[in-house]
């Protein structure tokens, strides 16, 4: 006990920036130490498609018909309640609601984009457009679980710390698992949590509501010791830990933390330049256009092409896709503010020989419903909506699946969460069903006991 003491008293004494972010366990550094269960242990069950993850999260939930699930069904029932809206929402629902913006078939394929969307639309091509996905649960918190967990439940693993996990990081200088978020969503933390699984697998939450590297990431540099004293001190940890490790039981907890504090050691000489937009040239950064999703897509390129494994990009603060109200007023500023930078997005991992082995994910915890709510709004709709996936292993250029006539509930091959999260992760190389962490007597994956791999949407 009193070397374990010692131990900490050592990581304590570390101090300056190494130890605010070491002491966080944010970080992954899936070798160090040799941890049986730490991620990059493992590697994919087969070849992959996809290398890592880009999750455009639009929180809050956008509504599938105004977007790319066209219904004119609703202009010509309006106002008319049929029995089959009479489904459970979050709360009480009027008459049919038509969407007032207008659709055009676009590139080869000629899917129905928006005219809310007339830069991404030119990507459609590269696009599968998921319109038959449904979920269990119409409330925020619930649903915002299920979507990055698997589960309604706060105390399982998101579905980024299961990539790390089976895969590891391919950049140990910087965290694996990047969440961008200018602000904080409902439920926060514990959409990017470890839970069960080593603490080394977590999401690190980047706040880029300051475009600054010494302000997303502050307390970066040790301003009191050198590399070289910071280099020797973590070295006397890992002997010290080691030593102990031989002579009692392990302590997996321990050295995750001081996995971290390796990471966060080398990310003294990393991040700055990852996090860096302004090493962008100023065609590039008005490729992407200006504002907190926009830093967010540019960021998002710039941590894949250095190897992070799967990285967020929350919209922004709270839930700004839950338009109870004002929904048409509200809409197509949300759509100008997302149209250009993931055009831009597309078109740059494109150029750079990066989207055919990077995957990319655009959707909310659910979607909205085709009713009206408080006359000019819309409510929550977890029975059918859409979500879509480009570039990975995926084929573009395709719908999967079909919601009814009005958009209320997925109708033809449906899509659940469930079946997201295996297919993601067979693009990833890896089956859902072996990925697994045996905790509190029972294995556990992030598909649970269910889930099925879309095969007809993978190329």
């Amino acid at each position: 006990m009193i070397e374990l003491n010692n131990r900490r008293a050592m990581l304590q004494r570390l101090g300056g920036g190494l130890g605010m972010l070491g002491a966080a366990g944010a970080m992954t550094a899936p070798q160090a130490f040799g941890m049986e269960a730490a991620a990059g242990m493992r590697g994919p069950h087969f070849a992959p498609k996809a290398k890592r993850v880009i999750h455009l999260f639009m929180n809050g939930g956008p509504f599938q018909a105004d977007l790319f699930d066209p219904k004119p069904a609703l202009k010509k029932y309006e106002g008319q309640r049929p029995a089959s809206a009479d489904l459970a929402t979050e709360r009480p629902t009027g008459g049919l609601l038509p969407s007032p913006f207008r659709f055009r078939n676009c590139g080869e394929s000629g899917l129905p984009v928006s005219e809310l969307l007339p830069q991404l639309s030119n990507h459609i091509d590269d696009i599968c457009v998921l319109r038959s996905m449904h979920a269990d649960n119409p409330n925020h918190g619930p649903a915002l679980l299920q979507m990055n967990n698997g589960t309604i439940l706060p105390t399982r693993p998101s579905m980024g710390a299961w990539f790390l996990y089976g895969l590891g990081t391919e950049n140990e200088s910087l965290p694996g698992y990047v969440v961008l978020c200018p602000g904080r969503p409902v439920r926060f933390s514990i959409l990017w949590n470890s839970a069960f699984l080593p603490s080394s697998n977590q999401g690190t939450y980047i706040n880029h509501s300051k475009i600054e590297p010494s302000n997303m990431v502050p307390f970066l540099r040790n301003k009191r010791w050198t590399a070289d004293v910071q280099r020797r001190q973590l070295d006397l940890l890992k002997q010290l830990d080691a030593e102990v490790q031989n002579r009692t039981s392990a302590d997996q907890a321990f050295d995750a933390r001081v996995a971290s504090m390796e990471t966060a050691f080398r990310m003294q000489f990393q991040a700055s330049d990852a996090f860096d937009v302004e090493q962008e040239t100023k065609q590039t950064r008005e490729a992407y256009g200006s504002g907190h999703f926009s830093n967010g897509c540019l960021l998002a390129r710039r941590m894949v092409e250095r190897g992070v494994r799967f990285v967020q990009v929350y919209y922004g603060n709270g839930q700004p896709w839950d338009t109870h109200s004002n929904h048409d007023k509200a809409v197509p500023k949300l759509c100008q503010n997302i149209d250009q930078p993931i055009a831009a997005l597309l078109s740059d991992l494109k150029q750079r020989g990066l989207l055919e082995d990077t995957l990319i994910i655009w959707g909310g915890e659910f979607g909205r419903t085709p009713t009206s709510e408080n006359g000019n709004g819309r409510d929550h709709n977890h029975h059918g909506f859409t979500m879509w996936m480009a570039g990975g292993g995926v084929k573009g250029g395709m719908a999967y699946g079909e919601t009814d006539e009005f958009g209320f509930k997925a109708a033809v091959n449906k899509m659940h969460v469930h079946d997201m999260h295996a297919t993601v992760l067979h693009l990833l190389g890896l089956d859902h069903e072996r990925l697994t962490y045996r905790s509190a007597g029972r294995d556990y994956r992030l598909t649970d006991v269910h889930g099925r791999v879309v095969h007809e949407i993978i190329s």
